[in-house]
């Protein structure tokens, strides 16, 4: 695998959220098409109603914008990934990867689970498969997974 480019997470401001409605929309538009839930509006409405300034986070590879991620308590308890959006021209090396693993560590250290939402079908699901992410429920869009914190003894094991 190549080495990764030089990455870092800053905290999201205002000016950002059109910048992450353009690329859920470059990255989930086939899949949302597939699923007969294409609507440009509600696209672009679900990510505004969930970004914030609070938990959102962009993804800059080598100083440009290539990406972002939400993490905010999950109101069962623990924390949710949303807004997890990586440049097509990026996915596929390991970058991915290296993020999700940076916010999985946080999440471990400070013992809490790790749920998200993934659109039936998508390959990222089995990204967070590999990652020990496991189905908690399910509809005909939508599948909801969870991840317990890993502890000292079993982070290891895998």
């Amino acid at each position: 695998m190549n080495s990764l480019p030089h990455w870092t997470l800053e905290p999201a401001r205002p000016e950002d959220v059109d910048r992450v409605c353009d690329l859920k929309d470059q990255v989930m538009r086939a899949d949302l098409e597939r699923l007969g839930r294409w609507d440009p509006q509600r696209s672009r409405r679900r990510v505004r109603d969930a970004f914030s300034t609070a938990h959102t986070s962009v993804l800059l590879v080598e100083g440009a914008f290539a990406g972002s991620l939400s993490v905010r308590p999950d109101e069962r308890g623990g924390r949710h990934l949303e807004l997890f959006y990586l440049a097509p021209h990026l996915q596929g090396r390991g970058l991915g990867t290296a993020v999700l693993r940076h916010v999985l560590a946080e999440a471990d250290a400070a013992g809490e689970p790790v749920r998200l939402v993934v659109l039936r079908g998508s390959a990222a699901q089995r990204l967070y498969e590999r990652h020990d992410f496991v189905l908690e429920r399910e509809d005909r869009v939508d599948v909801l997974l969870v991840r317990e914190p890993r502890t000292q003894q079993n982070r290891f094991a895998t």
